[in-house]
């Protein structure tokens, strides 16, 4: 399946660069991202997926986004979980092609997500649609304001791939690598001139702790393709991640 969506993207990015002269326009950003995910059950089956990030640009100096996300988690089996819920974002301006003022987000999400055990690799699949309500700066007289809202449509896809540095599991006080990749796909009327919105690559270490949940810190690198077609966001980005599964029965 990723592969057949890889292909697509190729293909619909050769045909909007013949449609499109106008050659692209490309940027660096150095960022820092905090965040915190917890899955955490509150009857046998359901639970509450609650998220927070706080991401800054200029390592850290100058504000990015933040970002709230809320949902309800129904819990299938043992490795498979379907959310869906609620999420905020505000995003400031930064960077070579900064906003020309901050504007919000209000967007609608589903997602499915796999986890599997394959030897010493601890597996993670997730699937994720959101329903996008964007309100982008417009003019007001001198100054910008936050617009109507513009909907869009995004499908996400994950995968995650970690392995302890010693034993077969990532047991309670174990040091881990782990990396992912996460590709970004809009549809819709309103999403501009491309529809491979972005892509984040991950690799870091990480700890877990004794029953509160798991640390972890590295490199990601987000690449993003502007609507317009011609600029492109290259960020690195350094990640610092808590996620958490305390079960809130206890």
């Amino acid at each position: 399946m990723q592969k057949i969506l890889i292909l697509l993207l190729l293909v619909s990015g050769q045909i909007l660069s013949a449609q499109n002269a106008t050659p692209r326009q490309f940027t660096q950003n150095n960022n820092t991202w905090i965040s915190y995910a917890g899955s955490h059950k509150f009857a046998p089956q359901w639970g509450l997926h609650l998220e927070a990030q706080l991401r800054r640009a200029d390592w850290g100096l100058d504000a990015q986004q933040l970002l709230l996300r809320g949902g309800l988690n129904y819990h299938l089996n043992t490795s498979t979980v379907a959310t869906a819920g609620y999420c905020f974002v505000e995003t400031y301006p930064y960077g070579a092609f900064a906003a020309k003022t901050s504007f919000p987000e209000h967007r609608f999400w589903e997602q499915i997500q796999l986890r599997q055990n394959n030897a010493r690799f601890e597996l993670v699949h997730r699937f994720r649609l959101e329903q996008r309500n964007v309100h982008n700066p417009v003019a007001s007289g001198t100054e910008y304001k936050p617009g109507p809202a513009v909907y869009s449509n995004r499908f996400r896809l994950m995968h995650r791939a970690s392995v302890p540095f010693h034993g077969r599991t990532i047991a309670e006080k174990s040091w881990y690598f782990t990396a992912f990749d996460e590709m970004f796909v809009a549809f819709g009327k309103n999403v501009g001139h491309n529809i491979f919105d972005q892509n984040r690559a991950f690799a870091g270490v990480g700890y877990r702790f004794p029953k509160v949940g798991r640390l972890e810190l590295g490199y990601l690198n987000q690449l993003v393709f502007k609507s317009d077609g011609i600029r492109v966001e290259n960020n690195h980005t350094l990640l610092l991640a808590f996620s958490s599964a305390l079960d809130l029965r206890l």
